[in-house]
């Protein structure tokens, strides 16, 4: 078994660099993927509220046999249960269906631009609940400049990590330097580029660019484990998944080889500044709101 690189979040909190993660994978198959993950050596594992697979997520936990501290939680409150009593109320929900107490990592899904006082009174939520030692860390996901900087006005604490997409075609280095300005450590959603292979995005496949493919072949790697190396050595947390054993086993296996300076720039040198996924501006209650079910 690998030894996991950790990083050290703002509070002191350490948390495993590579991640296990479960976007729209069917509460039916996100047991045996956990499993799997757990089984490889992850020791992170990342759902949401929105997913509707957290309840699977803590069962498979459970099953695994592994100690509560052993295994890092992170979930997210959707904007549903913005306000402060609705978050509270939302982390309730979230806690019961993974079958703990205590969440490792809380973080607002996304920024509500439109009603952002209900953004505002949901992070002061996640701070109440930090008070209370019902979570160790919390942060937000899908944040941009605009929307951390007046966060960062009123908040007593400092989000320890914004969670967005990043990968070689959208790097958003704007909001990673916003972030590690402020310590806030970015974390990747789509780290080897899933959104521009599962989504019409405009993008080719990461996995058939010949740069990636190029620096893989020079490792004995495969394009997925180049980019996950990048994302480690600059230093991200990244949230791969799959629901494949053998690529979620793959997936882990980035700890016993280094891309040189080059290969980091020429990875670097991808950007596209082209967006995979959603806009953050444009997520509205109207357009992207759903109620989430009781525990």
């Amino acid at each position: 078994m690998p030894t996991i690189p950790h990083l050290t979040l703002n509070n002191g909190v350490q948390m495993p660099a590579i991640g296990f993660g479960v976007f729209q994978t069917p509460p039916d198959e996100t047991r045996s993927a956990v499993e799997a993950a757990l089984s490889a050596g992850y020791r992170h594992i990342d759902t949401a509220a929105a997913y509707g697979n957290e309840r699977e997520v803590g069962e498979a936990i459970a099953k695994s046999g592994s100690n509560r501290d052993e295994v890092f939680i992170e979930t997210k409150v959707w904007i549903s249960d913005y306000g402060y009593d609705q978050t509270l109320h939302g982390f309730s929900k979230s806690a019961k269906k993974l079958g703990v107490d205590q969440i490792d990592l809380l973080i607002l899904h996304q920024a509500l631009p439109s009603e952002f006082d209900k953004t505002l009174d949901a992070y002061r939520a996640l701070e109440t609940l930090l008070a209370d030692g019902k979570v160790r860390a919390i942060g937000v996901s899908n944040f941009m400049v605009d929307h951390l900087t007046p966060l960062l006005d009123t908040a007593t604490v400092v989000p320890a990590v914004n969670q967005i997409e990043v990968h070689p075609y959208f790097q958003q280095r704007e909001v990673q330097a916003f972030g590690a300005q402020h310590g806030i450590l970015t974390q990747a959603w789509a780290p080897i580029g899933g959104i521009t292979f599962y989504r019409d995005s405009g993008h080719r496949s990461t996995l058939e660019d010949p740069v990636l493919g190029e620096i893989a072949q020079a490792h004995g790697k495969s394009p997925a484990q180049v980019m996950l190396r990048w994302h480690v050595q600059q230093g991200r947390s990244a949230i791969p998944k799959s629901t494949k054993p053998a690529r979620i086993v793959e997936n882990f296996d980035v700890f016993d080889f280094e891309l040189t300076a080059e290969q980091l720039a020429a990875i670097d040198g991808l950007d596209t500044g082209k967006r995979g996924g959603p806009e953050p501006a444009d997520i509205t209650l109207e357009a992207f709101g759903r109620p989430i079910p009781e525990a």
